[in-house]
This record gives C-alpha cells, structure tokens and sequence, in this order.
C-alpha cells in the first residue's frame, strides 16, 4: 500500500504545525482546512455564561501574568524544539482552505470529495456530526493529556497540578461529539524538568505525539486502527487555570 490520503483540519498554531512538517512525507496531505480564530468578544461570552464572572476574572488575569511567562520560557522553548526537531513554521501547502468554522458545509463537501483515508484533527472547536458523518473514514485529534481524567485544555499542568505525573503525557484518540471522549489508540507520559512551565509543557506533549501518530498511520496501512484501554478510568473536564489556582498550585507543588 502507498501513502495514506490525509486531510487535516486545524486551527493554526504551534502543534498543528509541527505535526503538519513532521508528517508531510510520511503520507500524502492533499488538503488542510483551517478554521478561523473565535473571536475574543465570543469566547469571553461563552466563557462567563458557563463559569460565571468570578472564575473568568482569574483566568484573564492570569493569562495576562502567562505574557511574561512565555517570554521567559522562550529559550526553554527553542532548546525542546531543537531537541526534537519540531519545525513550527507556517505551513505552505497547495492546497489550504479557509473557513469561519470546522462545521461549516464547505468542510462537509471537502471531505466528500477528497475521500481522504484518514482526517487528522488538531486544535479545532467541536465537530459536530454533519461533518464526522461526511465520509467513513477515521478521524484523529491530538490531545495533550491523558483522558478522560484530563479532558478539556491544559492537560499536563492540571495533572502535575494534581501531584499525579503518572498521568501527565498525550492521548492520539477517535473523534466524537463529546469533548475528548473518542475511543483511546495511544498515550504516552512525558517527562518534564525544572526548567518547564505551563507552556512549555505543549511541546513536550506535540514531539511525544509524534510518534503515536506514525503509529497510527502504520496501524492504518496495516491491520487498521484498535481502540485501547485507557491509563486511567477518572473522567474530568478541565478548563483554563485562574490566577489564584496557579499561585496555589506553585505554592503547593512547585508547578509553573
């Protein structure tokens, strides 16, 4: 068998790109749908609907602390990608498509006919049915933490958070309607040091995935995907840390 057809649906960052250049020629990406940002004003709406004022008081203060965060973490960053090689350039493919949502009806007509053998998923909202029943094929996201004890954002900080690193690493699952619930093909743990932070964490997690995805891909051309048992039977929905949570935690666990 040749190279896998892969269609991938991003939203654009650092690990969408790092799996795009590590993977680009190890099968054959026809497509790259990219989903536009939500827009701030949504989110905060969204946000303060669901965890009230208070909650999202801390969590915009502490992603306004994280800016000074990430700029001392910018070395430790660079060292983690030239270690693993993680390129996170923009990708530059004939063919990139972009829409306002993953749901949108373009998608749905995409995926049809591109006929992709597999649609790698890695940092888009939801999707909804309309779109994972357009084809029947595997879809495959990228989650950085091991679920379900860490579904949600933030995996890796919330397990060390929790004094539990024996479940802090990524999880290469099937897509669902729920969040981070898809059938579990592989996980692994991370080690971290020191000298990482809460944002450093997503690149220990992306180079670690990367060879659970060549796995996938070999599983693929082979014998086909097989859902396994999961490292953990707790199920959690985890959500951007407060300012208050992460001094706590720092205090507590010496978690950055």
């Amino acid at each position: 068998m040749g190279k896998l057809k892969v269609v991938m649906l991003i939203c654009d960052g650092s690990s969408s790109r790092i799996i795009y250049h590590k993977l680009k020629n190890d099968c054959d990406i026809v497509c790259v749908i990219k989903e536009d940002s939500i827009p701030n004003s949504i989110l905060l709406k969204n946000r303060i609907k669901k965890l009230r004022y208070i909650k999202v008081f801390g969590q915009l203060t502490f992603m306004v602390f994280n800016k000074f965060l990430k700029l001392i973490s910018k070395a430790r960053i660079e060292e983690i990608k030239n270690k693993h090689n993680l390129d996170t350039s923009s990708i530059e493919h004939d063919n990139i498509v972009s829409v306002n949502s993953i749901n949108d009806k373009k998608v749905e007509d995409i995926l049809k006919e591109m006929n992709p053998d597999l649609v790698l998923v890695n940092g888009t909202r939801i999707i909804k049915s309309n779109i994972l029943s357009s084809l029947d094929k595997p879809f495959v996201n990228t989650h950085v933490g091991i679920t379900p004890k860490y579904r949600g954002v933030h995996g890796g900080y919330w397990a060390l958070a929790n004094n539990d690193k024996e479940n802090c690493g990524v999880t290469v699952h099937l897509v669902d309607e729920g969040i981070d619930t898809g059938n579990i093909l592989y996980q692994a743990i991370i080690e971290t040091s020191e000298e990482d932070n809460f944002n450093t964490y997503p690149y220990l997690q992306t180079a670690q995935a990367i060879d659970l995805l060549g796995s996938v891909l070999n599983d693929l051309k082979n014998d086909g995907l097989k859902p396994k048992e999961s490292l953990t039977k707790e199920s959690a929905l985890w959500s951007h840390p407060t300012i208050f949570e992460y001094v706590k935690n720092f205090i507590k666990f010496g978690v950055k």
